[in-house]
């Protein structure tokens, strides 16, 4: 069964599946998701917690060990199968298969996948686990429809806001779901649940963190490793979220990577300013960061940005600030970090 993630709350009052299989990559609702099924399954006595990876070298025995391996702790448990890829090969196919034909009892089977292709979705795993429980597919909100996913998030926490603050919370956003329900969050701690209006919702969102995010940006497009390290230190010791200050980075490199392609190729400056729109207090700015790295670097500097993904998702070893504080340095053009990798 396909199911959409705000129908989840729903379905887990009134029963709860052998299987569920959550695949995307918008984060927030990814979390939220997997941590509704969590919250649901210890509620009904699930109370013991394994976690498996499946990456290159995984030995898929383990799922079929750990769903009838006796427990000494607990009589119900929740074996939660991180497949980062989406791609289990023949070998974890034929496991996912054989799993979802004989559930183990008093077990629940909680897969996370990246993003699924139609291609995958017709493989006979995805079939299997379709069948034997729950599948959530989870979609990037589009940016016409933000508006109205906000409104239905302060709705949920009592409040009421017309569509012009919908819209404001949505512009300053700019497409990322953490940062809107940070937004709403703090509105709803300033206010409770009242009606908002503009004034309230411009002055709440006015100071937000994300603008000391965006000061980490232009420390690092400026080449000013000093106060890029002091900022993200700042950051981390501020409790901001990683996975926002990486949407930060990860925006201004896309757009680095694509202007110092276009130049290398003969385009002029004021056209490619033009494109990616870069106001003019920004121009300088964006100007030595171009001067510093040329294309190749700023793709490698795009491909530690993935990892620093992985890391901050669970699906790579290591320590989600040192790889933001590493990948700003490298982007200011620290050269103790950038000769780390070869790009």
């Amino acid at each position: 069964m396909r199911m959409k993630p705000e129908q989840l709350t729903g379905h887990l009052q009134r029963t709860l599946a052998p299987v569920y299989l959550v695949s995307g990559d918008e984060l927030l609702q990814m979390d939220e998701s997997c941590a509704a099924i969590r919250a649901a399954a210890h509620a009904q006595g699930y109370t013991e917690r394994e976690v498996l990876t499946a990456g290159k070298d995984f030995d898929w025995n383990a799922l079929w060990q750990a769903a009838h391996s006796l427990s000494l702790f607990a009589k119900r448990r929740l074996i939660e199968l991180r497949l980062p890829t989406g791609k289990p090969g023949d070998a974890g196919s034929g496991a996912l298969v054989e799993y979802a034909s004989q559930a183990a009892a008093d077990t629940l089977l909680l897969v996370i996948t990246s993003k699924l292709d139609a291609q995958t979705q017709k493989g006979k795993w995805f079939g299997a686990l379709e069948q034997a429980g729950v599948v959530i597919q989870i979609w990037p909100v589009e940016a016409k429809a933000l508006p109205g996913w906000i409104g239905r998030r302060l709705a949920a926490r009592g409040m009421q806001a017309s569509p012009e603050v919908c819209g404001l919370l949505a512009e300053r956003a700019e497409g990322n779901l953490l940062a809107a329900t940070q937004d709403i969050e703090k509105l709803y701690l300033l206010y409770g649940a009242s009606k908002l209006d503009m004034e309230q919702a411009a002055a709440a969102v006015a100071d937000s963190a994300r603008f000391d995010i965006y000061d980490l940006v232009d420390a690092a497009a400026n080449g000013d490793v000093a106060r890029a390290s002091r900022i993200v230190n700042g950051l981390r010791d501020e409790g901001v979220e990683p996975v926002l200050v990486l949407w930060a980075l990860a925006r201004e490199l896309r757009s680095l990577a694509g202007m110092a392609y276009e130049s290398e190729h003969g385009a002029r400056v004021e056209q490619i300013y033009a494109k990616y729109k870069i106001w003019e207090k920004r121009k300088p700015i964006v100007q030595r960061a171009l001067q510093r790295h040329k294309t190749r670097v700023w793709h490698g500097l795009l491909q530690r940005a993935a990892r620093a993904d992985r890391v901050i998702k669970g699906f790579a070893s290591g320590d989600a600030w040192d790889e933001l504080s590493a990948l700003s340095l490298a982007m200011a053009g620290a050269p103790h970090i950038l000769q780390v990798e070869s790009y």
